[in-house]
Formats: structure tokens, C-alpha cells, sequence
């Protein structure tokens, strides 16, 4: 079945393992809106690590994105998502959302480019609609136009605008270095960890990495260990700002289980877990160092070939 093409039309639709993963206190999430700050600040620290321990949630998909809905049961869809590379299905990552937060997918007519939100956070505002919707870091979506301070796109809602500052236009262009990797990730430190996050709103470990190499022009998995297969491998004597550290159970030996920006200088950037924040720490003396298995490029060091 190839399923039929939607689009997510919130700010970031939480992707469920089943559609009764949701308990009563996460109805705000799988709203229309999706009311993702009310959803955050009304979860304890037990609530948040339910997510993990329950099986809860799989993954999020940005406004705008594109899914593959290959079933509908009741008031839900099954999807995949395929701007998310996973070893779970080759078409994309799977999970459930409420079919309320999806809407058909838009052929663009006329490509004009893409606007990419490169904000933590910015508002969006929709033709005809009171109220602004918040986008999320990395959000990308069709340009319609770009004049003064006003950046016109195309959104599952219809015509929408954006302010200037908020937006960079077209893909990210030239070759971006180790460095951008690490500047890109280092404007969220102070985050809170948010298991199944691939927004601004929380990122998990694999989510921060993938995003952060997303928003340099590099396309990685979702999970860690499919990150650990990915890009080139680097020995871990010679590991470079931007580069990705893997960390394994079992002192290194057994099943990874986190996954971290090389800092430069023996540091780790990283998204730790539930209850901890983004950080940048020095790897010797901790858990970490003890546990480091492996480190993957996935970026282009100069003067190599394409």
C-alpha cells in the first residue's frame, strides 16, 4: 500500500507508539492546536519519565512536514514519516497522531525555494486567522514570496507570513563545518531534555543530533544506533569538533544507548535525559568516558571530495 500523503498541521505533532499510548494528561498535545508549552509545564518529573518507561512516544514531526498515512483507525492515523531514516521501516519512521493534526498534502505548483525557520521559536501567521501559530526551529516550508521584512509561505493552513529575521531562505549553502555542527547545537544548552523530542521545544539525544546536523545539510537517522551507522567512522584518538559520539551499556561493549556532539577539547555537547538539560561537559571523570564506543563524521572535512 503507498498510503496516502498528508501533511502535519500544528507546530509539532508527537508521534504515539498506539493510539492509546496518550493518558488523560497529555490531551493538550494531541489537540488541534497541539498546545505543546501547556503539555510541558503540566508533566512531573514521574510524568515525563513515563514517556520512556511506558513506551509512549516514538518521535515528532514539525509543521508542515510530510507523512505517509498507511492506516486510519477511528480518530488516528498510522504513519511514517520518511525525513526521518530509521532501520524500523525503510520508508520512514512509524508511529501514530491524531488525524485532527494532519491535513492533505499540497503539490507546490511553482517551487519559489524554501524558508527554513532558523529562530528557537517564531510566529506564524495564518491569511484569515486571528491567532499565530509557534514554529519550531528547522521548520521548512514553501516560499511564495520574500519582500522587506515579510517572508510569504505556503503552510497546510494556506498563505502564510513570517518575519525576515526569523527565516533563512533556501537549504543550508556551501560546505558547513564540525564547528557549525557545534554552534548550531550550542544555542540550546539550558534546554530540558524531552524523550521522543525532535523540537525546540525538547530535544532527546538522538533528536538534538539529528537536528543539529539538519540544520547544517546533513541528513542522519532518527535513533542512535542508526546514527552509529551512518556517516564515516573516525577513531576515537582522532575525533573533531562536530563529530558524533556514541556511548554504549556494558562499559562500551554492549547496546548504545546515547549519543552526543563532540565539543572540542573533551567536551560533550549533548541532550542528557529526563529531568537533566542540554550541556556541554567535560567527558573525563563521568559516566560517559567509561562508556564511549564509538564516533562517526558526518560532515565534509575541507580540501576532501565530494
Amino acid at each position: 500500500m503507498d498510503g496516502m500523503h498528508m501533511q502535519v498541521a500544528v507546530s509539532v505533532a508527537t508521534v504515539w507508539t498506539s493510539s492509546a499510548a496518550p493518558r488523560e494528561l497529555d490531551r493538550p498535545v494531541i489537540s488541534h492546536p497541539a498546545r505543546i508549552s501547556e503539555w510541558l509545564m503540566g508533566m512531573t518529573l514521574a510524568d515525563q519519565l513515563d514517556l520512556h518507561d511506558s513506551n509512549r512516544i516514538q518521535t515528532q514531526v514539525l509543521f508542515g512536514e510530510h507523512v505517509i498515512v498507511t492506516k486510519v483507525e477511528g480518530d488516528w492515523a498510522s504513519i511514517l514519516v520518511p525525513g526521518q531514516p530509521t532501520s524500523k521501516n525503510e520508508k520512514g519512521y512509524p508511529g501514530w497522531v491524531p488525524l485532527r493534526q494532519l491535513r492533505k498534502f499540497q503539490n507546490v505548483e511553482e517551487e519559489k525555494g524554501t524558508a527554513i525557520i532558523k529562530s528557537k521559536t517564531a510566529l506564524l501567521k495564518i491569511e484569515g486567522m486571528d491567532s499565530t501559530i509557534p514554529l519550531c526551529y528547522q521548520t521548512e516550508l514553501p516560499l511564495i514570496n520574500a519582500a522587506g521584512n515579510t517572508i510569504k509561505v505556503l503552510t497546510p493552513l494556506g498563505k502564510g507570513e513570517l518575519h525576515r529575521d526569523d527565516v533563512h531562505l533556501g537549504k543550508p549553502a556551501g560546505r558547513k563545518s564540525g564547528e557549525d555542527i557545534c554552534r548550531s547545537g550550542e544555542r540550546f544548552i539550558g534546554l530540558p531534555y524531552l524523550w521522543g523530542g525532535v523540537s525546540s521545544y525538547g530535544y532527546d539525544c538522538s533528536g538534538f543530533a539529528y537536528t543539529m546536523l539538519k540544520a547544517n545539510g546533513f541528513t542522519a537517522a532518527r535513533d542512535a544506533a542508526d546514527q552509529a551507522r551512518g556517516g564515516r567512522e573516525v577513531s576515537l584518538d582522532a575525533i573533531k569538533p562536530g563529530d558524533l559520539l556514541f556511548f554504549a551499556y556494558e562499559e562500551g561493549k554492549g547496546a548504545i544507548h546515547h549519543v552526543g556532539i563532540y565539543h572540542g577539547n573533551g567536551r560533550l555537547l549533548h541532550s542528557p535525559k529526563t529531568g537533566k538539560s542540554i550541556e556541554s561537559i567535560l567527558l573525563e571523570g563521568t559516566i560517559y568516558e567509561g562508556e564511549l564506543c564509538c564516533a562517526r563524521r558526518y560532515y565534509e572535512e575541507a580540501g576532501m571530495e565530494e
